[in-house]
């Protein structure tokens, strides 16, 4: 890999470009560094950012600048971002419920709602064309992929309904087990791996077109989808075990190697949680302590009710850097090869414990100049930033169109 030289803007530009640039492409990257004009000129997909649980919590109108959240039109172009993954959230506790596939049809409904509202500024997207003609036009693509496939019911119909909405991945779990797989936050291995109905759901999810995402599931489950499948998958937004030992929420070297296999991708989550053990102990202490508090005290006492704020008063809370994030790409490059490593930040998703340095979708610059920094060439950075995912995507629709 190669460094990309700060030079002047014109011939940074006729750099990244391949050819003589004109005036109006020189002032449109007039006063910009050489990462700013890299995220602004390569499509930039983002696996997983929480907005439409975010506005169905609190409605903000996120086509506008925010005071809060992580994400926004006016940062999002800042930041050079083009296809930010929207998430439909459903929590693991509306599992076998009516209300879990209500939720996620009224969540749909929130992405098409920020759609509608901007259409000079946004745009559902359902296909790698969809993203790329988007991306020429100036709009940012909304594509959606569902977090938790307990709206699925046990019911392909379903399947087929969300993915006619738009959704095109679905996270099979969440953090209990559901009626497709188990859950790496759960304890219980309800069905040590896939359920009877998720080994048929991957195969009715690869015939359709649907992207599947093992971000979540336990570790038996995704080497059954990986047996399964015919096509790449994904992990939307997760990190890796080797930083965080035990965390397995993050992936092994081991499941690396067989997500390099089958061609897929590995989203890195920004969240401090999953990038630092010290992070992830912090919130691992943090839930022993308060669970003592629980079992002595009782939920409702006003020792569990202010706990937390103690806590992070006695405990500042250990940040992880922008330099720890490239540490997890740097070692799926050198694990795997650059072709299997993209953005998963999770904002909006995982509170106040993002990076220094990587703090809101404006930030993506920032990730660029570091892998600069790192000794990446902007082909590898390209790749990373959203070709990877865009090529998986394109493969799950090959594969479906031949089906």
């Amino acid at each position: 890999m190669k460094h990309v030289l700060m030079v002047g803007t014109l011939t940074a530009l006729s750099l990244l470009t391949g050819c003589q640039s004109t005036s109006n492409e020189v002032d449109a990257y007039k006063g910009l560094s050489v990462a700013q004009q890299i995220a602004k000129k390569h499509i930039i997909v983002d696996g997983h950012i929480d907005v439409p649980y975010r506005v169905h919590n609190k409605w903000v109108d996120v086509t506008e600048a925010t005071a809060d959240g992580d994400f926004d039109y006016p940062r999002a172009v800042s930041g050079g971002l083009n296809a930010p993954f929207m998430s439909i959230y459903v929590p693991a506790s509306l599992d076998n419920s009516d209300e879990s596939t209500q939720l996620a049809h009224l969540l749909i409904d929130s992405v098409e709602a920020i759609a509608s509202r901007a259409p000079d500024k946004f745009a559902i997207a359902t296909s790698v064309a969809d993203v790329r003609e988007q991306f020429a036009k100036g709009l940012i693509s909304l594509p959606m992929g569902m977090e938790n496939g307990s709206p699925i019911q046990g019911d392909l119909a379903n399947l087929e309904a969300f993915y006619n909405r738009g959704v095109r991945y679905i996270t099979l779990a969440h953090s209990r087990a559901n009626h497709i797989s188990d859950s790496s936050y759960d304890i219980r291995r309800k069905w040590k791996g896939l359920s009877p109905f998720g080994k048929e759901l991957v195969t009715e999810m690869n015939n359709i077109g649907m992207l599947i995402d093992i971000s979540h599931v336990s570790d038996d489950a995704f080497y059954q989808v990986i047996e399964l499948t015919n096509t790449p998958v994904i992990a939307s937004h997760s990190s890796l075990r080797s930083f965080t030992p035990g965390f397995e929420r993050n992936m092994t070297d081991d499941m690396l190697v067989k997500l390099g296999e089958n061609g897929g991708v590995v989203m890195i989550n920004f969240g401090s949680g999953f990038v630092t053990k010290e992070a992830r102990m912090w919130s691992d202490n943090r839930t022993k302590q308060r669970n003592a508090l629980i079992k002595e005290f009782g939920e409702d006492s006003e020792q569990v009710k202010n706990f937390a704020d103690q806590y992070s008063k006695e405990n500042p809370y250990p940040y992880s850097t922008l330099a720890d994030v490239l540490d997890h790409i740097d070692h799926v490059v050198k694990l795997i090869g650059i072709d299997h490593v993209g953005i998963g930040s999770d904002y909006d998703g995982v509170g106040d414990s993002l990076p220094i340095g990587l703090k809101d979708v404006a930030s993506y610059p920032s990730l660029v100049q570091g892998l600069l920094d790192r000794g990446y060439d902007e082909a590898s950075i390209a790749k990373l930033l959203g070709e990877n995912l865009l090529r998986v995507w394109s493969e799950v629709e090959a594969y479906a169109a031949a089906h």
